[in-house]
């Protein structure tokens, strides 16, 4: 099985060059963005430690309740459903706690949180209280609080599932709580939480489907601004601020699994006297090309992105120096000979590219140690005539200069 740092840049990639879903079926019902699946691990780890809170403090009600008056039926139901809810959320904890996150886990802990509340219900209706199980005012509204956490998961299909799951679970507690009550009978007089009307269940089923809502709309708005957030407008490859996320976690599991890491600064050879002969919007032109040509000639679990100006970056997660430095070479080369055609221009022109490759841990243990590195041997490129590749200390790829 593909790890989870080749599952999400595998992901990720797939998202970036395959067309957007565009029917509303496909909107609703599509696998998070895998830009969000990190965010989603993140909300996972923030719910969890607010239901460890919550139950914790749910469990000290029957427990002071058994301590005090002894073990009647009410006490017993109350401390197995508390202790049950209290598990769970120590067991989801400590699971998120060693990083591990799949997709799939937020729509289990979102199903629990929903029939947790649901429980809660139908432990008041064993309990001889049909009408606090209808009517209350304190454990319904629960409901909303389970639903608008669905919304940290970033996935609208966990949303939908929880408001559903909500609806159909409150739904059938009514139905069988009118089946089996005369609700409106005086022998419940005098109606503590108020009479029971059909009218006031179908209100609140229909603020569960606009909680869900809600909650849907927070995702796509979610995604829209973590989207805008994280890719560069001009060559739609990762920026700066999502790459210096990226690099800190792709090290991190280098270093704790041991394996090589590389990263190569890119720069594209006299880009400025580009600019100035063909004009800026030859210059864009050439940005999106040699950013189309990169894209194509990394694998999906090497992270690129647009480093700032003419500058690219990117990290070659399980890859030796050598190995870097082979397939900069390998892109430079074609890049040079490859001509294109400029904006309003009848010749085609060239372009040409420089890099310096960085290593762990030869070369550093740290991103900012192997950024300042990678960055140095690609000012000896240019240095050096530009157009080639420095990997090593002294070493330098020699190509002729173009």
């Amino acid at each position: 099985m593909p790890s989870p740092r080749a599952a999400h840049s595998a992901f990720m990639w797939q998202f970036l060059s395959q067309p957007k879903p565009s029917t509303l079926r496909e909107r609703l019902w599509t696998p998070p963005d895998p830009m969000l699946v990190e965010e989603g691990a993140n909300g996972e780890r923030l719910v969890a430690r607010i239901r460890l809170l919550v139950t914790g403090l749910l469990l000290l009600i029957p427990a002071v309740n058994i301590t005090f008056w002894g073990f009647p039926q009410e006490n017993l139901i109350g401390l197995y459903v508390a202790l049950t809810a209290f598990l769970f959320s120590v067991g989801v904890s400590l699971l998120v706690a060693r990083d591990f996150y799949r997709p799939w886990l937020g729509f289990a802990t979102s199903a629990f949180d929903v029939t947790l509340i649901s429980a809660e219900l139908i432990v008041l209706l064993l309990l001889e209280t049909p009408h606090a199980a209808v009517n209350s005012k304190v454990v319904f509204e629960c409901y909303f609080l389970a639903i608008g956490a669905t919304a940290l998961r970033y996935d609208v299909r966990v949303c939908i599932m929880a408001g559903l799951l909500a609806l159909g679970e409150y739904a059938a507690i009514a139905l069988t709580t009118d089946a089996l009550y005369d609700l409106n009978s005086d022998a419940f007089a005098p109606f503590s939480y108020g009479m029971f009307s059909w009218q006031a269940q179908l209100s609140r089923l229909i603020l569960l489907l606009t909680a869900t809502s809600l909650s849907i709309a927070v995702v796509f708005r979610a995604k829209r601004l973590r989207l805008l957030s994280i890719l560069d407008r001009l060559t739609q490859l990762f920026n700066r601020g999502y790459f210096d996320e990226r690099i800190e976690i792709e090290v991190g599991r280098a270093r704790r699994y041991r394996q090589p890491l590389s990263v190569a600064m890119i720069d594209v050879d006299h880009f400025k006297l580009f600019n100035d002969t063909y004009g800026h919007a030859a210059g864009d032109a050439a940005l999106q090309l040699v950013a189309a040509r990169l894209r194509r000639s990394f694998r999906q679990s090497d992270i690129l992105a647009r480093y700032g100006g003419e500058e690219f970056i990117v990290v070659l997660p399980e890859t030796d120096l050598d190995g870097a430095r082979q397939k900069l070479e390998m892109i430079r080369q074609q890049l040079a000979e490859t001509p294109f055609q400029l904006p309003e221009q009848e010749q085609p022109g060239s372009l040409t590219i420089s890099a310096g490759v960085a290593c762990l841990p030869d070369d550093g243990q740290h991103p900012v140690e192997l950024i300042s590195i990678a960055d140095g041997r690609l000012f000896a490129a240019k240095k050096g005539g530009r157009n080639r590749v420095v990997g090593g200390k002294l070493q330098l790829v020699e190509t002729s200069v173009m």
